[in-house]
């Protein structure tokens, strides 16, 4: 009769000790317990259905990194793509919200813990959707690591209770603001790169990375082709050599009633950049903020608002005026004219998504609606 290979320990359990296809960090190999109440036979078969598992990459290895080790290893290489403020956005969800598990491993995180990283940013629900996004990539790549089971996506992601949220209306600008625009006495750079904004619908990194070789004024058009971005940390400028999409690339008509205001400008200066900073060829982001902050004053004053009033100081006409409104409002008022443009040719001079393009046309159409009318002329008896 053969010898059983394994032997029944005092739980009446048949035990084995098995290789997992890693290594502990002393260099030791890692073996994971596989038990079987049945038989050695029983115990043997899942000893080599577990091997043939390992070879072919089917289990979960074993790992020692905690979380945060993980989470930063992943940044390192599954986002070094990605935008320089993206990855920003990542660190500091791991460098300030997932602190609590820098002594945790990555195979003993819980659906718990992932609620508490939450629940300890109720008030913030952005934030809260930042960690969601940022714990859920990092199981996902955990899994696909083997490093956790298929199942964790499930187990640890699924029903994380979050705090409404709400992203903030985008909106085209008031009719004082566009009143304050045409009326702000306004240097020529300014005026230039407010101008920029209204009339072509630029991004402001898209403006700000404009060169004076950018403009033909044989066509009135200007050409996109790279974009500033500023690093989150320090406001330091960088140059991407593309824009925010590959539809960002693109050549925009500038309108006669922007060209007056833009070209004086561009004509005069020889630097590599429009927008320059005082000291190098990259406007920073403080010395943009300052131009902006500049710009809001100058419009504020074209209002009658008087910022040097000490009796019955007014409160600001504007304010939360940001360069992203006014390219909405490039947008709506190309909405306005359709079907003479088409929403294909709108996105195109956005460099975006004809699906945006269509959202706000969607949304001109709803405020244009007569639903009271509509519904006593449907029903008309």
């Amino acid at each position: 009769m053969a010898t059983a290979k394994y032997k029944k320990n005092e739980r009446g359990e048949y035990t084995a000790r098995v290789w997992d296809g890693t290594y502990n960090r002393d260099g030791s190999k890692h073996r994971k317990k596989l038990t079987s109440k049945k038989s050695s036979a029983d115990l043997e078969r899942i000893v080599a259905d577990f091997k043939d598992k390992v070879n072919n990459r089917e289990v979960s290895v074993y790992s020692g990194q905690t979380f945060t080790e993980y989470a930063y290893e992943w940044l390192s290489i599954s986002k070094s793509a990605k935008e320089q403020n993206t990855r920003a956005m990542y660190a500091n969800v791991i460098k300030v919200h997932l602190s609590d598990y820098d002594n945790l491993l990555l195979v003993e995180f819980t659906h718990s813990h992932f609620q508490q990283a939450i629940n300890l940013q109720l008030d913030h629900p952005r934030t809260c959707q930042q960690i969601y996004i940022t714990v859920k990539q990092i199981i996902k790549s955990a899994v696909r690591d083997h490093i956790l089971p298929k199942s964790a996506i499930d187990d640890i992601c699924d029903d994380i209770s979050l705090p409404k949220y709400t992203k903030s209306d985008k909106r085209p600008l008031t009719a004082l603001e566009k009143e304050a625009f045409f009326n702000a006495r306004l240097d020529d750079r300014k005026l230039a790169f407010v101008s920029i904004l209204y009339y072509c619908g630029l991004r402001r990194g898209e403006a700000l990375a404009l060169s004076p070789s950018d403009f033909d004024w044989t066509k009135n058009e200007v050409r996109v082709r790279n974009v500033i971005v500023f690093d989150k940390n320090n406001g330091t400028p960088t140059v991407k050599p593309y824009p925010k999409s590959n539809n960002g690339i693109r050549t925009v008509p500038i309108p006669d009633a922007g060209i007056a205001k833009i070209k004086p400008f561009v004509d005069g200066n020889n630097d590599p950049y429009l927008f320059h900073g005082q000291n190098s060829d990259l406007m920073t982001l403080t010395a943009f903020i300052r131009m902006w902050q500049s710009i809001i004053a100058s419009m504020n004053a074209a209002c009658g608002y008087n910022a040097n009033a000490k009796k019955d100081r007014q409160e600001k006409p504007i304010t939360g005026l940001t360069p992203h409104i006014f390219r909405h409002n490039f947008c709506t008022s190309l909405c306005y004219e359709i079907p003479k443009i088409s929403t294909k040719m709108i996105a195109r001079l956005l460099g975006d998504s004809e699906r945006m393009v269509l959202e706000v046309y969607s949304h001109i159409k709803e405020d244009q609606e007569d639903l009271t009318g509509s519904l006593n002329s449907a029903f008309t008896e």
